[in-house]
C-alpha cells in the first residue's frame, strides 16, 4: 500500500485530527499562534499521529479519543523539533527556515514549552491513568535521549550500542507511545507488548534511514541541509561503520570530522561513506528493524489495517526523504 492509500483508510480520522490540532493550537498570545502554525503546517509526514489512528482502529477501538491522542503525539513531536533546532543550531527543516531562524531561539524554546504543556492538558481528557503513565514516561525518556545524544557529540569512540540507545530514547520511544495508545484505548492490555515492539522497531528503522539519507539524499528533497549531523559532530551508524571497518586513512578523516572539523570535511566524508558500504549496511540494519516490527504484530487478524501497518514498516525504509 502507498502512503496515500493508507491515509485513505482513515481519512475521516485524519481530518478530525487536523481540525483538533488547529483548534488546540489557539492562544491569545499571537506569537504562539504564529510559530505553532508555522511548524505544524510546514509539510511534515504526520507519521506518529497516523500510527495512533491506525493502531487504535486495528485494535477495534470505536471511540474518538484516538483522535485526541494523535494530536497530543503530534504536539509533543513538534515541541521536540522546536527544541532540537535550537540545540542543533539548525536553519532549515522540511525545506523551510526553522522557527528559531525566523523568530529566534528564545521564542522557539518557549513555544516548544507551550506545546508540551498543551499536550499534557489534552491528555488528561480521556480520564485514563494508563495513558498518562505511558505519555509522561515517554516524554521523560525522550528528554534523556536528547541529553545522551549531546554526550555522544564529537565522541568518535561512540559504540553501536550507545548509538542505538540514543535512537531508542530520542526517536523510537515516541513511536512506541503512539502505537501503544491503540490497545490502551481499546482496553486490550494483552496486545500492548506487541504494539510497543512494533513501534520501537519501526521508530528505529525510520531513524536509521534518516541517518543514511544525510549522506545520500538531495538537500531539497531531504528538506534539510546535507551534512547537518556531521556539522554537529553526531556519530551516526554510517560513520561508526567506517570507524570499525574502514581503511586507516578513512578512519582518520571520519574521526577528525566527528571530533572537530565537521562540515569542513563533508565532501571527503560523503565520498568515504558512499564507497565504503556504510550506507548499504545502515539500510540492512534498518530493514532488519522493519522486519522485527512486522513480526511483532504478525498474530493480528488479517485486515486492511494490518496490511497498512506492514506497509508503513516497508515505507519507512524505502524512501528518499
Amino acid at each position: 500500500m502507498t502512503l496515500s492509500e493508507i491515509r485513505a483508510l482513515i481519512s475521516d480520522d485524519i481530518q478530525a485530527v487536523d481540525q483538533l490540532i488547529l483548534d488546540r493550537l489557539a492562544s491569545d498570545v499571537v506569537l504562539i499562534n504564529q510559530i505553532g502554525h508555522y511548524i505544524i503546517n510546514s509539510g511534515g509526514k504526520r507519521l506518529r499521529p497516523l500510527l495512533v489512528l491506525l493502531c487504535a482502529r486495528a485494535c477495534g477501538y470505536q471511540g474518538t479519543n484516538h483522535q485526541l491522542m494523535a494530536a497530543v503525539i503530534e504536539f509533543i513531536h513538534t515541541s521536540t523539533l522546536l527544541h532540537d533546532d535550537v540545540v542543533d543550531e539548525s536553519d532549515t527543516r522540511r525545506g523551510n527556515k526553522t522557527a528559531n531562524e525566523v523568530w529566534g531561539n528564545a521564542a522557539s524554546v518557549l513555544v516548544g514549552d507551550f506545546l508540551y504543556s498543551r499536550s499534557f492538558e489534552m491528555m488528561v481528557e480521556p480520564n485514563n491513568l494508563r495513558i498518562m503513565e505511558v505519555m509522561s514516561q515517554a516524554t521523560n525518556v525522550i528528554a534523556e535521549g536528547e541529553v545522551l545524544q549531546l554526550l555522544n557529540c564529537h565522541d568518535a569512540d561512540t559504540t553501536v550500542e550507545r548509538y542505538m540507545e540514543v535512537i531508542h530514547r530520542k526517536t523510537a520511544k515516541l513511536f512506541e507511545a503512539a502505537t501503544q495508545m491503540g490497545p490502551i484505548l481499546a482496553d486490550k492490555p494483552q496486545l500492548e507488548e506487541a504494539f510497543i515492539a512494533y513501534g520501537r522497531h519501526l521508530g528505529a528503522a525510520f531513524q536509521l534511514i534518516d541517518d543514511a539519507l544525510d549522506y545520500m539524499a538531495d538537500a531539497e528533497e531531504l528538506g534539510k541541509n546535507i551534512g547537518d549531523d556531521l556539522a554537529e559532530g553526531k556519530p551516526t551508524l554510517p560513520l561508526i561503520y567506517v570507524l570499525q571497518n574502514g581503511k586507516e586513512a578513512e578512519k582518520d578523516i571520519i574521526r577528525r570530522a566527528i571530533e572537530s572539523e565537521g562540515i569542513n570535511l563533508l565532501n571527503e566524508v560523503t565520498e568515504i561513506i558512499q564507497n565504503s558500504g556504510a550506507i548499504r549496511y545502515t539500510q540492512e540494519v534498518a530493514q532488519e528493524q522493519a522486519e522485527l516490527a512486522k513480526q511483532a504484530i504478525q498474530a493480528l487478524e488479517e485486515s486492511e489495517l494490518k496490511t497498512a501497518l506492514f506497509s508503513l514498516a516497508e515505507l519507512a525504509v524505502n524512501r528518499n526523504h
